[in-house]
C-alpha cells in the first residue's frame, strides 16, 4: 500500500497528505506499482473522452484537447516539464555539463518551448484521429500508460545516473533494481497477451513490444551519449515521447 501511495504522491498531482517511509522496500513498490498507478490515470482519461463525447456531445478534436488536459493535470505537468526542460538542454548545442545545468534551470527556454508547443499538437492530433477511428477502447487507454511507465522502469533501472544528486539519485540509490524490472517485465508481458486476445490479434501486441524495445534502446543510448546517463526530466521525456509514439503505433494496426 505504501509504494501506491508514493507514487501517487511523486507521480500524479493526486494529493496524499501523509507522510510515508522512504526506505528500500518502500521505494522499489513505488517503481512496481508505478506503471498500474498510469493504468489508472489512463483509465480517468477514457471518463473523460466517454463525458465529452456522450454527455457534453463535444466535438472529437475538444474531446481530444480534454483528454490531453486530464492527462497533464492528473500528472501535475511533471513530464510535459522533463519533456520541456529536456529540449531546451538537448536543442542548447552545449557541452554535457551545460546540458544538465540546463535541466536544472526551472526557467523555459525557446527550444523548451517549441518542443512542448510540438508535444501537445501531436498528442491532440493523435487522440483526435484516434477518437474519429473509434479506436479509442478502454483497454488501449488503460495498456498505453501502462506499458510507458513500465518501459520506463526497464530504462530508468539500467541507465547510469547522469548526476550525482537530485531526486532520480535518491531514488535510484534506495530501489531494488532487478525486482523494478523483473516485475516490469512480466507485467508487460501479461498485458501485451491479454491486449493481444481482447483484440484478437497478434501482431498488435508485437507491434507494440517491437515499439518499445526499439525505445529503450534508442533513447538509451542518446541519453549516454548526450547526457552521459539519466535524469529525473529525461525520465519525464521518456514517458511522453513513449506514450506518443506507441499512440501512433495503436492507428498503424487498427
Amino acid at each position: 500500500m505504501n509504494g501506491i501511495l508514493l507514487a501517487l504522491q511523486f507521480f500524479t498531482a493526486i494529493p496524499v497528505k501523509k507522510e510515508l517511509p522512504l526506505g528500500r522496500k518502500e521505494v522499489t513498490a513505488m517503481y512496481v506499482a508505478l506503471p498500474f498507478v498510469g493504468a489508472v490515470m489512463g483509465l480517468a482519461m477514457y471518463a473523460v473522452s466517454v463525458v465529452m463525447l456522450d454527455v457534453v456531445h463535444a466535438s472529437p478534436l475538444l474531446t481530444a484537447v480534454f483528454v490531453l488536459l486530464a492527462g497533464i493535470v492528473l500528472t501535475g505537468g511533471l513530464h510535459v516539464d522533463g519533456w520541456a526542460d529536456t529540449g531546451d538542454a538537448f536543442f542548447s548545442y552545449r557541452d554535457r555539463a551545460k546540458r544538465l545545468e540546463i535541466l536544472d534551470d526551472p526557467r523555459l527556454g525557446a527550444f523548451g518551448t517549441m518542443a512542448l508547443v510540438l508535444l501537445i499538437v501531436v498528442k491532440i492530433a493523435l487522440f483526435h484521429e484516434i477518437l474519429l477511428r473509434g479506436t479509442g477502447h478502454l483497454a488501449l487507454f488503460i495498456v498505453i500508460p501502462f506499458l510507458a511507465r513500465a518501459a520506463l522502469n526497464v530504462y530508468f533501472t539500467t541507465v547510469p545516473l547522469a548526476k550525482d544528486k537530485g531526486i532520480a539519485h535518491f531514488f535510484k540509490d534506495k530501489m531494488a533494481g532487478n525486482v523494478v524490472v523483473g516485475c516490469s517485465l512480466a507485467a508487460s508481458v501479461m498485458v501485451l497477451v491479454a491486449v493481444g486476445l481482447l483484440m484478437n490479434s497478434l501482431l498488435f501486441p508485437v507491434g507494440l513490444l517491437a515499439v518499445l524495445a526499439v525505445v529503450l534502446v534508442v533513447f538509451r543510448s542518446w541519453s549516454l551519449k548526450h547526457f552521459g546517463g539519466v535524469s529525473g526530466d529525461l525520465c519525464g521525456a521518456f514517458i511522453e515521447g513513449t506514450e506518443a509514439l506507441l499512440w501512433m503505433t495503436v492507428l498503424c494496426f487498427m
